[in-house]
């Protein structure tokens, strides 16, 4: 479900419409430096996933809003709705354009500027979610995915993450050459193919106002669990993600290095090849006979096919991604247990 809702509903045809508008949001071609999201937006994509996530079940929809100099802002979002193969009748593409259609009747922000998606344990650095990206930021360059990571919200710290293509690999994407050497032209390598973009989550003053008296009149919540030294099991789970995408890369690096053994044994098959055909030459030159029409190599050799790396580099994010998640969540569980030490120390 979740591959198929981002190869389809996130980067289909839904641009068209929207394309035009997009540009018009714009006062520049500036790059975006910031993310501004209202406070409605995040509760919104909270109680999507709350509603129709579950497990590692992935829920997407659209973010709607304008760009302001080199600052983007989230104004009002809406998910893509749940169906089932079954529903064939289902035009995602026409969902879209007849929500943005209503949300302009009312006169509520209707300009395409991006989409979000949850993910589970942070995995979300997928080839589907390149290609979604990439389908919005080449129709609406400003646009930009936010990732939100229910599971790390519930341990008390809301996660939620703005990327956007970097523009070397967006040259590369439309190229659609993810050969070897079109990635080493290109300098690309997993740490500069997503960048991060700072998100700022912003309410209105008569909201802060509400917040700031429920504040005070609601009670005292109990906040003594996330003190807790028990560990979840949210290591374990990303440790076992993580030897999963190793393994993978294992397989990747299996199958690149067998390629290189195929090109250098090919190499040596040509040379052995030129050198017979010198020699036939000679041959038939002393012999007083014309020498041997030439003959196009390649064609006599095919160069074996070099597997496509963009898988690999998609893994090392991931993995990346992966060991960021742990060591943040080992340095929170370390700087309670050295609270805890602190604390047994001065009472005894």
């Amino acid at each position: 479900m979740a591959s198929r809702k981002e190869g389809s509903g996130a980067a289909g045809g839904g641009f068209g419409a929207s394309k035009g508008k997009g540009k018009a949001a714009t006062t520049g071609d500036s790059a975006v430096k910031q993310v501004q999201i209202d406070g409605l937006v995040v509760l919104k994509i909270i109680k999507h996933y709350q509603e129709e996530g579950q497990g590692n079940e992935v829920v997407q929809g659209v973010l709607l809003g304008l760009v302001v100099d080199d600052r983007l802002e989230i104004t009002n979002c809406f998910p893509f709705p749940q169906h089932t193969e079954d529903d064939a009748d289902f035009d995602e593409v026409q969902y879209q354009m007849e929500m943005m259609r209503s949300l302009r009747h009312v006169n509520i922000d209707h300009l395409h500027v991006g989409w979000y998606q949850s993910t589970y344990y942070g995995s979300f650095v997928t080839r589907a979610l390149l290609d979604s990206q990439f389908s919005y930021q080449h129709a609406i360059e400003e646009s930009v995915v936010l990732i939100y990571d229910p599971i790390k919200t519930a341990q008390g710290s809301l996660s939620l993450k703005a990327y956007r293509l970097t523009p070397k690999l967006m040259e590369v994407c439309k190229e659609k050459d993810f050969s070897p050497e079109a990635l080493k032209k290109a300098n690309i390598a997993y740490e500069n193919m997503f960048e991060e973009v700072p998100i700022v989550i912003k309410n209105s003053y008569l909201i802060n106002v509400m917040l700031w008296e429920l504040e005070k009149k609601s009670a005292v919540a109990d906040r003594h669990e996330l003190l807790s030294l028990a560990s979840s099991n949210h290591l374990g789970k990303s440790l076992q993600l993580l030897m999963d995408r190793v393994d993978e890369m294992s397989q990747d690096i299996v199958k690149y290095n067998t390629y290189l053994r195929n090109v250098s044994k090919q190499q040596q098959q040509k040379h052995q090849y030129q050198q017979r055909r010198q020699q036939e030459n000679l041959q038939r030159q002393s012999r007083g006979e014309a020498p041997l029409p030439e003959e196009d190599i390649n064609k006599l050799f095919k160069p074996p096919q070099p597997p496509a790396r963009m898988e690999s580099l998609l893994i090392a994010g991931q993995i990346n991604t992966y060991c960021q998640n742990i060591k943040e969540f080992n340095a929170q569980n370390l700087g309670k247990l050295f609270m805890a030490q602190a604390l047994q120390d001065y009472n005894n």
